[in-house]
């Protein structure tokens, strides 16, 4: 791959999940993009689902990707987060009520959802979500997680074990899973997505919280999405995606993590809009991250071009790039993408 194929690999950007966006499409030819994210909603079942992944996954010719397909992805998580709907698609209950069920029917339960995805030309399902809510009262004031519904549940070992269950379900059905939102957006009283200056105040290098994180890790998830909260009592500088000591000492050393780390959007959360769009990717690079995610395709340009440039000037800079590349691509392998 060249440098620019290789800096491509390390973006997801939106597309509606109702159309290829065209700005998306040239994005993968003309900035070598290599992952996409179905976003909004869609009620046209499976085969419209196909069609949008299919349309873009023709633009990885050689010129492009050097060949290598995208990671198509969707929010799948159940409840008020599915992006994707209509005939062929079950209605996924929450995760608060997958919570409930066995984890054995869960496991079976989301091998179904996940042929289904992989039909549909989805390889890559961001949940589950691994954040612990302490309580059913807490939840309402947790406006990102428990005011939808998104946690299995109120303890970590209940939420390790149904996020497990979800993971291997999905993997068997040939869907890789994100565990998500690292390290936990369960005690926290703003959305990132909303709010600026969002803090988690309790969460430790060592929390209990953190079980579930290592338990989907040991599950075999091949992603782990990263917070932008900040944690003030780990690193209460920086956000948690562009923290070294969250993603570097934490989830790649304490949890040992050899995945893809993958920013949550930062391409459009209020969270970070302090940073411009160039210096989101780049300080999300430079902290350990491998994959910038935003939803918003307006601001890839900017950052890719960037990133490009910066990998150009610096050979340190761009040995953190071909790394990050690397961890892309052998995703992409394990998943079957590219042959062995």
């Amino acid at each position: 791959m060249t440098l620019q194929q290789r800096v491509g690999q390390l973006f997801m950007v939106g597309t509606p999940a109702t159309s290829a966006d065209p700005a998306v499409a040239a994005a993968i030819t003309g900035r070598h993009i290599g992952n996409v994210l179905l976003s909004g909603r869609s009620y046209q079942g499976i085969a419209g689902a196909a069609f949008v992944a299919d349309t873009l996954q023709l633009r990885t010719n050689n010129p492009a990707t050097a060949g290598v397909p995208l990671f198509v992805a969707a929010d799948m998580e159940g409840g008020a987060v599915q992006v994707l709907n209509g005939p062929g698609f079950s209605a996924i209950p929450s995760a608060l009520t997958q919570g409930t069920y066995p984890t054995s029917t869960l496991q079976l339960d989301a091998g179904a959802w996940g042929r289904q995805l992989h039909a549909a030309g989805v390889n890559l399902d961001l949940a589950p979500v691994m954040d612990t809510v302490p309580s059913p009262a807490a939840a309402a004031s947790n406006p990102p997680i428990g005011a939808f519904q998104r946690e299995f549940g109120y303890s970590p070992a209940v939420v390790a074990a149904h996020g497990d269950a979800f993971i291997q379900g999905m993997s068997g059905a040939g869907v890789t899973s994100a565990i998500k939102h690292f390290p936990g957006l369960g005690r926290v009283s703003a959305n990132t997505d909303t709010s600026s200056g969002v803090t988690d105040t309790v969460t430790t290098r060592g929390d209990a919280y953190l079980a579930p994180f290592a338990s989907g890790i040991a599950s075999g998830a091949g992603f782990a999405m990263m917070s932008t909260a900040y944690y003030s009592r780990i690193d209460p500088r920086n956000p948690a995606a562009f923290s070294p000591s969250i993603i570097n000492t934490i989830l790649r050393g304490d949890l040992h993590f050899k995945g893809v780390v993958i920013s949550d959007d930062i391409g459009a959360a209020r969270q970070v809009a302090a940073w411009s769009p160039a210096n989101r990717a780049l300080v999300f690079l430079a902290a350990g991250g491998d994959m910038i995610l935003t939803v918003d395709p307006r601001v890839l340009p900017i950052m890719y071009d960037t990133v490009v440039a910066y990998a150009k000037a610096n050979p340190t800079f761009r040995a953190i790039v071909d790394q990050a590349a690397l961890k892309v691509l052998q995703a992409k392998q394990a998943r079957g993408l590219i042959a062995p």
